[in-house]
This record gives structure tokens, sequence and C-alpha cells, in this order.
């Protein structure tokens, strides 16, 4: 399947706002406040890092706030906010599942933050479940498991197929992708019960997951430079289809991360440095950008979607051995207009 475009193959890229103090080492995550403009980090230097964003005509400026860090110079590498955005949870190398209240710094050494939760490998990816205000974690050790910040087991466990390379949640819908190309969907209004366990329409790993909007299905994608989107019911006029997408020539790169616009237009952000908005509706791709020559290890669009913040840094893909010493670690803040978001039906 192949996307036709609404524009130039690729646009002049309008320089976007490089965010001031964005860590030392790889950026594995940037999750924005569901009720502000605060965003966090987190790096494989340990750290978790807040800003402050505010955009006026366009014009975007962000303010750092606090940082906390992990134990043990651990890499952290996956970060969620409670719904009212008072509460970051995030999760790593340590094995830890940790919670920042923001504007309450740790009276820790090095500030690390509170640890609710633990898996017997690293932590791979968090979310909030918001009808149990649980929070969830998905371990390298094949494990889900449930939450409740006030008490220090979990209060459920869920063997998966596989360890846990992504999770997301919208709503009452959550979506795990683990080794082995499985996708788990589950109901989690109350008690988290599985929905449906599929194989991934993608032939290589799993890379990232991200549900629509209106929770009508997700889309995934993989190490192999292409995105399944899969509705949770195909009709005659709703199929699921996959596409091509960060290629260059006889290459392919990665898609790292994929994250929707509230219009439920969306993003994808790869390995080869390039930013893609796309319409799934309408199968077009509304913009590519420039690539930036490095890779784009995350992203994702603030709550009222005029502000796209991705990351910038090596994503360890390939190891140590490809890591350069000094390699820029950046977050850049793109203004998005509502023109640049919205459907444009063919």
């Amino acid at each position: 399947m192949s996307f036709g475009t609404t524009t130039s193959p690729a646009v002049a890229r309008v320089e976007d706002y490089k965010v001031p103090q964005s860590g030392t080492d790889g950026i594995s995550s940037i999750t924005w406040s569901p009720t502000s403009n605060h965003f966090v980090s987190s790096n494989w230097d340990s750290g978790v890092r807040c800003w402050e964003a505010q955009e006026s005509a366009g014009q975007i400026q962000a303010i750092p706030k606090a940082q906390v860090n992990h134990e043990g110079q651990s890499p952290v590498l996956c970060t969620t906010f409670s719904p009212d955005g008072s509460t970051v949870f995030s999760g790593g190398g340590d094995k830890a599942v940790r919670m920042w209240k923001l504007g309450q710094q740790p009276n820790t050494p090095n500030a690390v933050p509170q640890q609710i939760g633990v898996h017997n490998s690293a932590v791979k990816a968090v979310g909030f479940l918001p009808s149990s205000q649980l929070i969830v974690s998905g371990g390298w050790d094949k494990t889900l498991k449930f939450w409740d910040a006030r008490q220090p087991n979990p209060v459920g466990v869920i063997d998966l197929p596989g360890p846990v390379y992504d999770l997301d949640v919208r709503g009452n819908m959550m979506v795990v992708a683990t080794a082995g190309r499985h996708l788990l969907i589950y109901d989690v209004t109350n008690t988290p019960r599985e929905h449906q366990r599929v194989e991934s329409p993608l032939k290589y790993q799993t890379r990232c997951v991200a549900c629509f909007p209106d929770m009508s299905g997700y889309a995934v994608g993989s190490i192999e430079g292409r995105v399944g989107i899969q509705n949770n019911q195909e009709t005659p006029k709703v199929k699921n289809f996959a596409f091509k997408c960060h290629r260059q020539q006889h290459n392919v790169f990665s898609v790292n991360s994929i994250c929707f616009h509230p219009l439920g237009t969306f993003a994808t952000v790869g390995a080869d440095g390039v930013v893609s908005f796309w319409d799934k509706d309408n199968k077009q791709r509304l913009k590519v950008f420039p690539t930036i020559n490095q890779t784009i290890s995350c992203a994702n669009f603030n709550a009222q979607g005029n502000m796209f913040a991705y990351g910038s840094s090596y994503d360890w893909g390939k190891g140590s051995s490809f890591y350069t010493p000094g390699t820029p670690n950046d977050i850049l803040i793109h203004y998005t207009s509502e023109d640049e978001m919205k459907s444009k039906k063919k």
C-alpha cells in the first residue's frame, strides 16, 4: 500500500525550537501532560526531566522546571502522566516503576523518586488506566503488572508471550506489543480483560504501537520501515492496511514512534531522521520534513495539538558499537497549525 501525497515530497524545514537542558544521553520518551503544556522526557543518562512550554503566534519556548533520576545511573525507558497532570510515572533499567509528584522534589540522594513497583527485568513501557486509577507497567520479564501507588505489591499480574516492546492506553483500550510480533488488546474498563490476541500484520519486529484517539483501532510500527493500521472491527468501508515509510532508496529504517493528533491524523518518526504526518482515513501523507541526519527516537503531540515535540538522539538500536561519543541529544518542538494536521479529502 502506498500513500498519496498532498504536498511536494519534502517541504522546507522551518527552524524548530530547541529545548534547553535536554540531557546527556539518548532520549527514550517524550510525554505531555494531558492538562497543561508541561512535558517530560526520559533519558539513558538516568534522568526524567520536566519543562513548561509556551506558544504564542507560532513562536515556542520551553522553560526547564525540574529533574529526578533513577537509581544507579540506569537508563529510563518510559514515562506517563496521571490524568490530572499532577504526577509522572516512569520505568527503566533499574527494574523499578517510580512516581514523581510534580512540584515536590524527592528528599533522597540524587533525587530518586518513590518506587511504587518492581519487575524482574527492565521496565520498557508504562501507562495509566483512568477507570481503575491503576498504573500498568510492561517489562522485559514478560509480564504486565498493575499497581496501586498506595500498595507495595501489584494488584494484578498478567504473563505475556514475550518481553514487552511497547504499550499504549487510550481511555478503556490498551494495546501491548511483545517480542515474537504478538499484539494483545485489552479492555481495561475495570479489571483488565484480554479482548484480542493477534500476530502483527508486519513481517518484522515491532517497535511501537499507538491507539486511535476514538479507540476504534491502533497503529503498529516495525523495524522495517512499515506501519500497520488495524481496526477493531473491519467493515467493507473500513479495512486494515499497511504502508511503507522511513525508507531512503534501498535503505530501510525503523519506525521509532507513532503518535496521534487530536484530529485523528498522526505522525511517525524514524531512524532516518525524518518526521512525517499522515491521514489514515484518506490514505494520504500530509507532510514530510527533510531529514535531520540523525535518528529521531521518540515524539508526541501536546493535548491541544499545536505543539509537536520530538527527540533527536541515538536510539541504541544498533548497540554500543555504533554509538559516537558527543552525539547530540536534542528535543525539538515544531509548531503545528491545524492546516498541517487536518484531513485533506482527495
